[in-house]
């Protein structure tokens, strides 16, 4: 896909600055001398230094900061929500507002918001930052409110940490950028879309085929969502970014049991509603079973910690250590994390929630359909496929044992002319999502630079205290698609 999305300020630099891809260091070696988690040295700016350290002084300038809150606070109270219910751009009134926030950021940043051209770089004819202005396709957040409180102090509703923080923010470096006279040597391509907690359809999806369009088949030589970002390990010693490098698969399944109906007062042993409790309880107790592969995203970021996380437990340093080539200190390893960090169970494993459930129509009418959605985050080693198929057979002996014949996923498993009823399995919304490419960042060129411009990011601040900067690859246990 063949979508830029600059999600966040601090990773902006990388492309704003040409640099020698010489000054990249080697790799750092864990305490036991195994280069499991190998580091880059920061990447400072070098053609641009003087521009980097005016841009410093404007940013710390107490006026500039006022106007960027300003700015982000309007951005705010246009109510720009998006909605599961909603229809295609065009044939709903709740994506008008989307318009007015258009409107605004024209005014807001004349410079850099949707011009009627394109800002041309040292590359002939080629943009440096191209705005698509078909409308909807370019601004569109989720997780906005339409009123904040005037209270003085605070910046406060539904976009003021995500998603709009990131583009305001991402505009007014631009903004900044443009008015000092800078010029990329590279193409530079901002796009937003409008609803990722809809599915992303109307937004991103229908960004990334125009630009595909628009610059052809792997036409960038870097793509940037949004992703992790970076905490404090050992008391504040060290500092870890984690960029996101996999994401999740999603698929919600759709549990349907239909039978005849009839009158409660001569019920059967078990009604639709029944029959279906009885395969959510089935489902549960066979949850997914987490898996630490060599191979995946955990097992990486696992080794990160243990190499430069103080707080790690000695422990499992050693067995993250053995684990690079010991199959039992590997499980021993996993046994242990998932243990200690709860969290990671839920990383390692596909994981599976029962979020909505209806049935019957009224008390005294048997149910002829009960139904429930199961929302599954798909893990990086699984895909749609194989859950699809393990759904099946996993409930197929429960249909089989009230007489159902079973339709899974569009194609007939079972089939009987005296079956009671009918098991249904679905797609439930038909947004199935396959789990991503996995980035690679070990020994990867971009990956390298990217790294290296976060570390200089991070220890350029006024508020590094840190001693130390790591950058592991990290993945999103939450798709952002849905």
């Amino acid at each position: 896909m063949l979508l830029v999305l600059l999600g966040l300020a601090s990773a902006f630099w990388y492309l704003l600055f040409r640099i020698n891809l010489n000054l990249l260091g080697g790799g750092d070696l864990t305490e036991n001398g195994i280069p499991a988690c190998p580091q880059v040295d920061a990447i400072h700016p070098v053609k641009h230094s003087i521009l980097h350290s005016q841009l410093e002084v404007l940013y710390g300038w107490e006026g500039f900061k006022l106007s960027v809150y300003s700015r982000l606070g309007r951005a705010i109270q246009i109510p720009t929500e998006s909605y599961d219910d909603l229809k295609p751009v065009g044939q709903d009134q709740r994506w008008d507002i989307f318009g007015t926030l258009h409107e605004y950021l024209e005014t807001a940043f004349p410079l850099v918001c949707c011009p009627r051209r394109s800002f041309n770089g040292k590359s002939v004819g080629a943009p440096a930052i191209f705005w698509p202005i078909r409308r909807f396709e370019l601004f569109g957040f989720a997780r906005e409110c339409s009123r904040i409180p005037d209270i003085g102090k605070w910046i406060w509703g539904r976009g003021s940490v995500d998603d709009k923080a990131d583009l305001i923010t991402q505009l007014v470096t631009v903004d900044a950028l443009l008015k000092h006279g800078f010029s990329p040597s590279r193409t530079i391509v901002l796009a937003y879309g409008i609803d990722e907690e809809a599915s992303g359809q109307e937004g991103a999806g229908k960004l990334a085929g125009y630009l595909e369009q628009a610059y052809g088949k792997d036409g960038f030589a870097i793509l940037i969502d949004e992703g992790g970002g970076f905490k404090n390990l050992g008391g504040g010693d060290v500092i870890m970014a984690a960029p996101d490098i996999s994401e999740k698969g999603y698929l919600d399944i759709g549990i349907q049991v239909n039978t005849k109906g009839g009158h409660s007062s001569i019920p059967p042993a078990h009604t639709s509603i029944g029959m279906l409790s009885s395969m959510i309880v089935h489902l549960e107790s066979h949850a997914h079973s987490p898996q630490l592969r060599r191979s995946g995203t955990p097992f990486s970021l696992a080794q990160c910690l243990a190499a430069y996380d103080p707080s790690f437990p000695p422990e499992l340093r050693r067995l993250a250590a053995e684990a690079l080539s010991d199959d039992r200190a590997l499980e021993q390893f996993k046994e242990g994390l998932v243990s200690l960090f709860p969290v990671w169970e839920a990383t390692l494993k596909t994981t599976q929630a029962v979020d909505l459930v209806s049935g019957g129509v009224k008390v005294n009418a048997l149910p002829e359909s009960a139904e429930a959605v199961v929302n599954h985050r798909i893990a990086e080693h699984s895909s749609v496929r194989e859950l699809q198929e393990h759904i099946t057979t996993l409930l197929s002996p429960i249909a089989e044992t009230h007489n159902l014949t079973v339709k899974a996923f569009g194609e007939e498993v079972s089939a009987g002319e005296t079956a009671a009823g009918e098991l249904v399995l679905s797609d439930a919304f038909y947004n199935a999502l396959e789990v991503s490419p996995v980035t690679p960042f070990f020994g990867s060129a971009p990956a390298r630079l990217l790294s290296g411009t976060i570390k200089a990011t991070i220890e350029s601040s006024t508020r590094y205290n840190a001693n130390h900067v790591v950058v592991a690859p990290s993945f999103a246990n939450g798709n952002t698609g849905n």
